[in-house]
C-alpha cells in the first residue's frame, strides 16, 4: 500500500514569473498557469487565481519559445500545427505576451496565420479562482476558498466583465476580456470565435485586477533604478537584469508612501523585512542611495518600544518581518504574529546603514530626523541585546513556535559543530558581534559629528567586545585558526568553519593579519566552491550540497564578503570572490536565485540549481552592485 505523500515547499527553479510587487504570476514554460504547484496569481499574501489555460480548437498549442522582457514582462511563441497545410513549415502562430503591474496581469494573445486561406478559430481562456493564502502554498497545502462571481457592465457598457470575490469579502478580481464570451461555472471561461483571414494577424486579449483590502504594503510609484557601467559582458547582463528586479521589488507601507523598501523577494516574501530590506539597500547603495534612506524611515517608524515576549519585541529593536496576518508554517512548526522581531542583527544593521548613506550623501537634516531612533537602536544593542548577560549578542525564542535561530541563516539546524552536533541555545553568532561592534564605532561617530554626546561611552563599549570575542570566539581546528560560528549555551565556541566569517571582514573586529586570514579561508578549497563561498566547508560532518544553509551558496552571503574585502582593501580578493558570482549569474540566465549548490565549479560547469529557490531576491539582485565595485577596484 503507497502511502499518502507528505506535503512539501514547491519547487521554483524551472518556472516562469513575471512580477510587479506586491503582484506575482508563475507559471510553466509553456505559459499556461496551473501544472506546477507554485503556479498561480497572487496579490500579497494571497493566491487569487490558481490556474489560467488556453485551448485553440482543433490544435494543440506547442511552444517553441520564451523571453522574459524586463522583471514584469514575459512573452510566449508558439506553433498551432492542427491549424497548419500539408507543408512541413508551420504556418499559424500564438503569440502569448503577459504583463504584470501593481494589482493587474494582462495577456495579449496574438493569432498569427501565413497560410493562404481563411480560418475559423475558437480561442478559450479558463480561469479558475482560489484565494490560498500563501503561507499555505508554501507548505504544499492550499486548497480553493469559497467565493462567488457574477458577471457586470464594463464603464462603456459592454458585456464581458467578471467579478469574483473571496467568501470572506477582502479579496476579490475582476476579469475583463473584450469581445469574449464569458461564463462562469467552477471556473471562468472566456470564449473568442475568430475569424483569421489568409497572412493576417488577430489580437485578443484578458485582464485580471487583484485587490486585497488587507494589504499593509503598496506598490512604490518610482521604480527608476541607475544601472551601473562596466566593461565585462557577462557582468552587465547581470547588473541590468538584477537593476530591473530590484525596480519590480520596490515596495512602499500606505501611510507614507513617498518612503520605499526592497521586498525581500519572490514568491514568499513581499513585504517588509528589516535584515533583508537593509543588506539589499547596502548592498546596492552605490546605485540607489535614496532607498537607504528611506528603509531607514520605515523601519525607524516600527521600531520597538516596549517588551513584548510573543513579539519579541524590545525597546530600540528593528523589526523581523511585517505581514498583513499571523504567519504560520505549520511544516517547519512557526507561527508569527503580524509584526514580529524576532532577529538579532536587524538593530545593528540599521544602524550601519544610517552611517553609510550619511556617508553616501544624506543630507545631514534627514540624518538629524533620525538621531532619536539611533540612540534607541545602540541602547537595544548595548542594553537589551544580551539576554543572557554574556555581553555578547545574543538571541533564543521565549515563545516556542518563533524563529530558532534568528540569525540570517535562521534554520533550525543551521548553528552546527564540525562533528555535525546542532548548537544549543541561546546562540551569539560572530558575525552579530561584528556588526554590534561597528554600529557601535560608526554610531559614535555619528554622534559626534552631529554635535551629539555619547559617543565617548560607545566607543568604551566598542573596545570591550572587540577584545572579548578576540578571547572567545578563535578556535584552532585541521582547517586553520578562525571565529567559530557562534557561541552556544555554554559559552563553548561552535566551531565549524563557515561563510559567517566573510561577515566580520571590513567591520573593524578583526585587525588586518586576521581579515586575510579570514580572506585567505573563504578562498581556499574547502569553502570557495567556483560559483561562490560555500555557506559550510566540506571538512564539517553536516556539509551537504543542497541543504540550506549547512553548504550551499548564497549570493548576498558572498557579496557581503566582497563588501568587507572592498572596504578592508583586499581587492584583488574581492575581485576574484566578485568573478565567482558572474560565473554563477551565466548559469542562471542573469537572474540570481536566492542560493543554489554548493557543488565545485571542478565537478559541474554550471551552478546545480537549489530548487526551492525564491528569485527574484532583492539582496541577491544587489549583490550584481558590489560586484559591479569590485571590477571597478580590482588593480
Amino acid at each position: 500500500m503507497t502511502s499518502p505523500a507528505v506535503p512539501r515547499q514547491p519547487l521554483l527553479d524551472d518556472a516562469i514569473i513575471a512580477l510587479h510587487a506586491p503582484t506575482q504570476a508563475w507559471s510553466g514554460r509553456d505559459g499556461d498557469i496551473g501544472d506546477a504547484a507554485i503556479d498561480g496569481i497572487y496579490h500579497g499574501d494571497i493566491r487569487h487565481i490558481r490556474s489560467v489555460r488556453i485551448r485553440v480548437a482543433d490544435s494543440s498549442i506547442e511552444t517553441i519559445s520564451r523571453s522574459i522582457i524586463d522583471a514584469a514582462t514575459v512573452e510566449f511563441g508558439s506553433v498551432l500545427r492542427g491549424l497548419d497545410d500539408d507543408g512541413a513549415d508551420p504556418k499559424v502562430r500564438l503569440i502569448r505576451h503577459r504583463a504584470l503591474s501593481a494589482g493587474v496581469m494582462t495577456e495579449h494573445l496574438g493569432l498569427h496565420s501565413h497560410r493562404d486561406v481563411p480560418l475559423s478559430v475558437a480561442v478559450t481562456v479558463e480561469v479558475a479562482p482560489e484565494f490560498a493564502p500563501m503561507q499555505d502554498v508554501k507548505a504544499g497545502l492550499a486548497a480553493t476558498e469559497p467565493w462567488h462571481a457574477e458577471a457586470i457592465a464594463a464603464s462603456d457598457g459592454t458585456p464581458g466583465r467578471i467579478e469574483v470575490r473571496s467568501s470572506d469579502g477582502h479579496r476579490s478580481f475582476v476579469v475583463e476580456a473584450a469581445g469574449a464570451a464569458a461564463t462562469v461555472a467552477d471556473t471562468i471561461v472566456l470564449r473568442w470565435d475568430i475569424e483569421l483571414d489568409p497572412r493576417s494577424v488577430v489580437e485578443i486579449g484578458w485582464s485580471a485586477t487583484l485587490t486585497d483590502d488587507t494589504l499593509v504594503v503598496a506598490a512604490a510609484a518610482n521604480s527608476e533604478i541607475a544601472v551601473p557601467s562596466t566593461d565585462d559582458p557577462r557582468l552587465a547582463r547581470w547588473v541590468e537584469q538584477a537593476t530591473r528586479d530590484l525596480a519590480a521589488l520596490r515596495l512602499v507601507l500606505p501611510d507614507h508612501p513617498e518612503d520605499a523598501f526592497y521586498a525581500a523577494g519572490a514568491p514568499w516574501f513581499f513585504t517588509l523585512f528589516g535584515r533583508d530590506s537593509l543588506w539589499a539597500a547596502r548592498l546596492a547603495l552605490a546605485t540607489d542611495p535614496g532607498i537607504a534612506a528611506s528603509t531607514l524611515r520605515v523601519l525607524a517608524r516600527l521600531q520597538g518600544t516596549k517588551t513584548d515576549p510573543a513579539t519579541a519585541e524590545q525597546p530600540g529593536k528593528i523589526l523581523h518581518e511585517l505581514r498583513s496576518a499571523p504567519l504560520s508554517l505549520p511544516n517547519e512548526g512557526v507561527h508569527l504574529p503580524p509584526l514580529y522581531y524576532g532577529t538579532v542583527d536587524a538593530t545593528p544593521l540599521w544602524v550601519c546603514l544610517l552611517a553609510d548613506a550619511r556617508d553616501a550623501g544624506m543630507p545631514e537634516a534627514e540624518v538629524r530626523e533620525l538621531v532619536p531612533a539611533l540612540r534607541a537602536a545602540l541602547t537595544w544593542i548595548t542594553d537589551f541585546g544580551s539576554g543572557t548577560g554574556s555581553g555578547f549578542l545574543d538571541y533564543v525564542d521565549e515563545t516556542g513556535h518563533g524563529l530558532a535561530n534568528q540569525g540570517w541563516k535562521d534554520s533550525g539546524d543551521s548553528i552546527q559543530w564540525r562533528d555535525g552536533r546542532l548548537a544549543e541555545g541561546p546562540i551569539a553568532l560572530c558575525e552579530v558581534q561584528a556588526y554590534a561592534y561597528e554600529a557601535a564605532v560608526r554610531g559614535a561617530q555619528l554622534l559626534d559629528d552631529l554635535g551629539e554626546g555619547g559617543g565617548d561611552e560607545l566607543r568604551e563599549w566598542a573596545a570591550v567586545l572587540r577584545d572579548r570575542f578576540r578571547d572567545a570566539f578563535w578556535v584552532t581546528t585541521p582547517e586553520g585558526r578562525y571565529p567559530a560560528i557562534a557561541l552556544d549555551a555554554h559559552g563553548a565556541a561552535v566551531d565549524s568553519l563557515t561563510s559567517n566569517i566573510g561577515h566580520l571582514i571590513g567591520t573593524g573586529i578583526l585587525d588586518a593579519n586576521e581579515e586575510r586570514a579570514c580572506a585567505d579561508l573563504l578562498l581556499g578549497a574547502s569553502m570557495s566552491s567556483g560559483f561562490g563561498i560555500r555557506t559550510l566547508s566540506l571538512g564539517a560532518a553536516g556539509f551537504w550540497p543542497l541543504s540550506y544553509h549547512g553548504g550551499s551558496v548564497w549570493a548576498h552571503d558572498t557579496a557581503v564578503a566582497v563588501h568587507g574585502m572592498l572596504r578592508s582593501g583586499l581587492l584583488a580578493e574581492a575581485r576574484e570572490v566578485a568573478g565567482q558570482l558572474v560565473d554563477a549569474a551565466e548559469g542562471f540566465a542573469y537572474r540570481m536565485p536566492e542560493l543554489h549548490s554548493g557543488d565545485s565549479h571542478d565537478a559541474v560547469p554550471f551552478p546545480t540549481p537549489y530548487p526551492a529557490s525564491c528569485r527574484p531576491q532583492a539582496w541577491s539582485a544587489a549583490a550584481a552592485i558590489v560586484c559591479a565595485e569590485a571590477y571597478a577596484a580590482a588593480p
